[in-house]
């Protein structure tokens, strides 16, 4: 009896000690969680584990095994879409200034039909040889105040209402720290896109946002106002955008607050669509004339943004600016690939309408060439080019300057979660949900985002001095091969015979 009595108190003993440490296993681990949770919620540098703390750790956690175990399993290094993960991880590199260098070997094949490869010199500049870069000029000659600027990567038009006001906020401060040029997309000015002092391009989309009468018209009044701000450097008339050519903007109902309303002029929560082009601009006579008015009215540089698809009018388009005068002409064309990108757009245009860059841009520089506008227009390109070899084959196949929106949108922490036409982004970049919205922190953003433009012009001149030219403005197609169909490069300057002669940058 003893005995048991014994064993029975022990075993009573034991299990209260398990219970009082199973307590104490358990108030550590509530209170490593509560720390966890003010942490992630007091931080401003991750977005996700700000607007999902601690469950928004185990991203990172499985991102960093994805490393390890990646060989093992798959590997979606290069196979994800729209963006893969080697894409976007070089970006999210850049905007945090973490080392871009890698080991061992490339991971990208050399066979891929539609990559580019660049041809190295064999003598390329010594670092004493390598110039500054270039200014180039908008409008010289035309406009009453010519713009000038020596950045060739700049952020390609997103609208507030499309994007979040700490999104815009960010970006606005961001290029202003890295002396890049900010368009306002379709959506109009808002007091965000003037947060941070950067240069900006006014878009006009076809409904007019921001400078539009009660009909829908153009308010020359309005124009002028927004072209009054200091800030504002050029204007853009949008004929069509890449992942739409055809159709006009879509903002969700749930996306129109009381300021964007007030911002666009348009009834506050109802779906706003654009039209699908100008109503009144339905001739290449009426569009130069469009051109025309709006430099004279704001005395800034004018031009038109559109998606090559059928392109007999460009033949029109530059006969019709001799016969006007070169006054008519557009100060720059922006050239959209069809693949860019939008925060909502049917599947079927985003698909299949419209050329791709590699197409369209080459075909444009060619035509002004041919009819002596080259000089004379500035050509700016924009659509998927996010990464420093889609910027440098950019600038090969002719373009003055590259925008880019969806590298920046990674920029401010895009994690590609296909939400942006839902209101539900959790990175609280294109959602008006404040909840989601609290985890962007503008200013830590900001930098990341002059960071991101600042690597990414930086290893264009790497790529550039590697070519054995002294600056980006001197690559031609000379400098570049494109895979082709079977798996074997091929020369940019036969594909595209180069008749470039004038100087970019002056």
């Amino acid at each position: 009896m003893e005995t048991m009595s014994t064993i029975h108190a022990f075993a009573v003993g034991f299990l209260e000690l398990s219970v009082l440490l199973f307590a104490f296993l358990l108030g550590a681990g509530a209170l490593v969680l509560l720390y966890m949770y003010v942490v992630d919620i007091t931080q401003t540098q991750h977005t996700i584990r700000r607007n999902y703390p601690i469950i928004g750790r185990f991203r990172y956690f499985f991102e960093h095994l994805g490393e390890f175990f990646r060989q093992y399993f798959f590997a979606l290094d290069r196979e994800e879409l729209p963006f893969n993960r080697a894409q976007r991880s070089w970006v999210y590199r850049a905007s945090k200034n973490v080392d871009s260098t890698i080991a061992f070997g490339s991971t990208h094949p050399l066979n891929t039909p539609g990559d580019y490869l660049f041809l190295n010199g064999l003598f390329p500049p010594l670092e004493e040889q390598i110039k500054e870069r270039g200014q180039l000029s908008f409008g010289e000659g035309y406009a009453r105040a010519p713009y000038t600027t020596s950045a060739f990567f700049n952020i390609s038009a997103m609208s507030f209402g499309a994007l979040s006001a700490p999104a815009i906020k960010a970006l606005s401060i961001g290029a202003a720290q890295a002396g890049i040029w900010l368009n306002t997309g379709e959506g109009a000015l808002s007091p965000f896109h003037l947060e941070g002092g950067c240069d900006l391009v006014f878009q006009i989309g076809t409904a007019k946002y921001g400078v539009r009468n009660a009909d829908g018209s153009l308010s020359d009044e309005k124009l002028a106002a927004v072209a009054a701000h200091e800030s504002v450097k050029m204007i853009e008339i949008k004929l069509s955008q890449g992942a739409k050519p055809g159709k006009g903007g879509i903002l969700p109902g749930e996306k129109v607050t009381e300021i964007i309303a007030s911002t666009r002029h348009i009834p506050e929560g109802e779906d706003s669509i654009s039209p699908n082009r100008h109503t009144d601009i339905g001739t290449i006579d009426e569009l130069l004339t469009m051109i025309h008015h709006v430099r004279e009215l704001t005395g800034i540089p004018a031009g038109i943004k559109c998606v090559i698809g059928q392109a007999q009018w460009l033949d029109e388009f530059c006969v019709a600016i001799h016969d006007k005068g070169l006054a008519y002409a557009p100060d720059f064309i922006t050239v959209d690939s069809a693949d860019g990108g939008t925060g909502a757009a049917p599947q079927s245009l985003m698909d299949y309408m419209g050329l791709p860059i590699k197409r369209s841009l080459p075909l444009v520089v060619d035509k002004l060439v041919e009819y002596g506008l080259r000089s004379r227009i500035r050509v700016i390109c924009s659509g998927k080019m996010i990464n420093p070899s889609g910027v440098a084959a950019a600038l090969c196949l002719g373009a003055d300057c590259v925008n880019s929106a969806r590298g920046f949108m990674f920029a401010l922490g895009c994690i590609q979660a296909l939400q942006c036409n839902k209101n539900t982004c959790p990175t609280g970049i294109t959602t008006h949900d404040p909840d989601l919205q609290k985890g962007l922190d503008p200013t830590n953003k900001a930098t990341r985002v002059a960071s991101y433009a600042a690597n990414l012009q930086h290893e264009v001149e790497i790529i550039a001095h590697s070519c054995g030219v002294r600056e980006p403005a001197q690559l031609r197609r000379e400098h570049a091969q494109v895979i082709n169909e079977i798996g074997l490069p091929e020369s940019l300057a036969s594909l595209h015979p180069d008749a470039i002669t004038h100087d970019r940058y002056r």
